[in-house]
């Protein structure tokens, strides 16, 4: 554990240098950055050593008080989360520090980088702690930090919004976490992980509560359908490289805490088939909505919806063919889930960094505002199509592996599970074939109407491509998106303990053996690249010779303007006419209606239709209910007193009826 200690003292004492040094941004961003990535290099080394095979980690603090001592330790569970973490953690880190740079003067840069900083650090602590008390301190402190991030432009009404929201859905997931681990407590007489693993077998309806709790108050982190309100809010308002490691990691988290408290309960037959329901849904909500945003950062927020949702839907398959004695189905499922959330990892802080550098050049996020990004800034234009390739699921790159073993996985229950179980299976593979059409069509879309065509505003005109320190991460994370789809079986092989731990020897036996088919897709994958190189050198060289200017036809138009092209709204209409009039983005239209008119506008609203249609409605109605208590509030200390005084008094009565406090 001393490395991953280093790591969260490093991260710690970097962000209050940060803090101090806050007259000097340059200095205070380049010291927490520093801090950062030494913190992240230093803790990937243990990580890295338990997920190949090594010791676990375990570390004892002793704590004065009830809650008992405070543990720490890594097991391959933790440490398949730590290694995405430590890695876009430092990367993320080195890109902020220019990202924000180009806030100074306006905005103080030490607290950003503070909360970074924390960010991280406690994420650390989450996936090392061993005991509830601590887990849900971190929680929180995690859960504050990217508030704080979140909430960086809070001069924006849309900003402060999202930051209320985030904190809202937050503290919502975590109030379904205490319960959780206080049902725990109770029923294994202790708050350590050791104590709720050795506990005595627990009755079915405890455990389906248990599992209920988790999926709620963890999905809320996750992005789970209908909890995940908060996710395209907080993700489209935050710095580009905060949005990265969120989508990137912190989400995730939510997933590593429903696996956790997984491994305490008896395993039940219907947690597969809930949980494949779960991801489809989430996934085709998420990709569904993606489709129609005009904010670059909405889309991508809604695809890690999509993306959540496909490896929930892996470790469906797993926990299902785990629980029916096919370990040949749980190992695709398994294989599959997790090689893809670390995919995602990959492909989404590489699409969010890309996107912050369009930010950054051109001043917009907004698609029907940008436009010919691709000749004012290619790097960040290559950037943004290599991730758009990846997480479409293309070959040669790695979105393809992962889910061509979730196919797999789905298929082969599907004859495998038979009856009902095989049908869902089944019916399974014709939804995420559909989800798959249409990432590709979403991703074609954001990067064709970004990066082709003309200018649509003086801002994307005017673009400037980022510098080094920018563009160096996006490339950084490109190389790796082409190294995992040329050696997922090297990949795969570091899963084995992770799968072992969570869904046994056997299944873990199946896993291994797929390696070597893994290992001959990556070999396919290179020759594919070599292929593709062979291409692009044969057509350089044909088209050696400039080719003459000539011009674009213009429909008999003397002077065209950026307006006489597709715009992202006109892209995906043909789509967005199928779907339900709930799922549509609304339309404002106001029509002139007069002989001699003023101006008419129209326009379309992009929010979430759950939000729109479930959660303002419902909030509205329990706000005007609470109004009318207000009169209890009276603004004068001496009434809270009394209340402070009445409450007590009950509190003694109560404690006197019922014959005192037990020991």
């Amino acid at each position: 554990m001393t490395g991953l200690s280093l790591a969260v003292g490093l991260l710690g004492l970097s962000g209050l240098a940060a803090v101090f040094l806050n007259g000097s941004p340059r200095l205070a961003t380049g010291v927490a950055a520093l801090g950062a990535v030494a913190a992240c290099a230093a803790g990937l080394w243990p990580a890295v050593s338990v997920l190949t095979g090594g010791p676990p980690l375990a570390m004892k603090w002793v704590s004065a008080g009830a809650f008992g001592d405070f543990e720490l330790g890594v097991d391959p569970l933790s440490a398949f989360f730590l290694v995405p973490l430590l890695g876009l953690g430092g990367v993320t880190a080195a890109y902020g520090r220019e990202y924000l740079l180009a806030y100074q003067g306006r905005k103080w840069l030490g607290p950003p980088a503070l909360f970074f900083n924390l960010l991280v650090a406690s994420m650390v602590v989450v996936l090392t702690a061993r005991t509830a008390v601590l887990f849900l301190i971190a929680w929180e402190v995690m859960s504050l930090s990217a508030y704080l991030l979140v909430s960086f432009d809070d001069e924006l009404p849309e900003v402060r919004r999202a930051g209320w929201v985030f904190l809202i859905c937050a503290h919502l997931g975590l109030a379904c976490l205490t319960a959780l681990f206080l049902l725990l407590d109770q029923h294994a007489h202790g708050l350590s992980f050791s104590a709720f693993l050795s506990a005595p077998p627990m009755g079915a309806g405890l455990s389906a509560g248990l599992f209920a709790l988790a999926v709620v108050g963890f999905g809320v982190k996750a992005g789970f359908v209908p909890v995940h309100v908060w996710l395209p809010e907080a993700h489209a308002a935050a710095p580009s490289h905060v949005s990265a490691l969120m989508s990137g990691v912190l989400i995730k988290l939510g997933l590593y805490g429903l696996l956790r408290t997984l491994t305490f309960l008896p395993r039940a037959d219907w947690w597969g088939p809930t949980l494949i329901v779960v991801g489809l849904s989430g996934a085709l909500f998420g990709i569904t909505l993606a489709l129609y945003q005009r904010d670059l950062k909405r889309v991508l927020a809604y695809s890690s919806i999509e993306n959540v949702g496909l490896v929930t839907v892996g470790l469906g398959i797993a926990f299902w063919g785990a629980s029916r004695n096919l370990p040949a189905v749980a190992a695709l499922g398994a294989l599959g889930a997790l090689l893809h959330l670390w995919n995602h990892v990959l492909m989404k802080g590489l699409l969010f960094l890309a996107a912050g550098s369009g930010v950054h050049g051109a001043g917009t996020r907004d698609l029907e505002r940008l436009g010919g990004l691709v000749k004012r800034m290619p790097h960040t234009a290559a950037a943004l199509l290599v991730g758009s390739v990846a997480i479409a699921g293309l070959p040669p790159l790695n979105g393809f592996v992962s889910e061509w073993l979730l196919y797999r996985g789905l298929i082969g229950g599907g004859s495998a599970f038979g009856g009902a179980g095989g049908v869902l299976s089944l019916l399974s593979v014709g939804v995420v074939s559909g989800v798959g059409g249409l990432t590709a069509l979403c991703f074609m879309r954001a990067s064709g109407v970004a990066l082709l065509g003309q200018a649509r505003s003086d801002a994307a005109a005017q673009a400037h491509e980022s510098s080094a320190w920018m563009t160096g991460p996006m490339w950084l994370l490109a190389a790796l998106a082409g190294a995992a789809a040329l050696f997922p079986g090297r990949l795969a092989a570091a899963l084995a303990g992770t799968i072992g731990q969570l869904f046994g020897a056997t299944v873990r036996a199946s896993a291994t053996a797929e390696l070597s088919g893994l290992t001959r897709l990556g070999e396919v994958g290179f020759w594919l690249w070599v292929a593709l190189g062979a291409a692009w050198v044969a057509l350089a060289w044909l088209v050696r010779a400039p080719a003459p200017e000539v011009g674009t036809w213009d429909c008999g138009y003397a002077a065209p303007t950026s307006r006489m092209q597709y715009t992202a709204r006109s892209f995906s209409q043909l789509f967005e006419d199928l779907l339900p009039s709930a799922l549509r983005a609304r339309a404002v239209l106001r029509a002139p209606r007069s002989y001699f008119p003023p101006a008419g506008s129209y326009a379309t609203q992009c929010d979430d239709p759950l939000t729109r249609g479930l959660y303002l409605p419902f909030i509205a109605s329990w706000a005007d209910r609470f109004a009318r208590l207000r009169w209890l509030q009276q603004g004068h200390l001496h009434m809270y007193l009394l209340y402070i005084l009445v409450v007590v008094v009950l509190a003694l009565a109560w404690v006197g009826w019922t014959g005192g406090v037990p020991p």
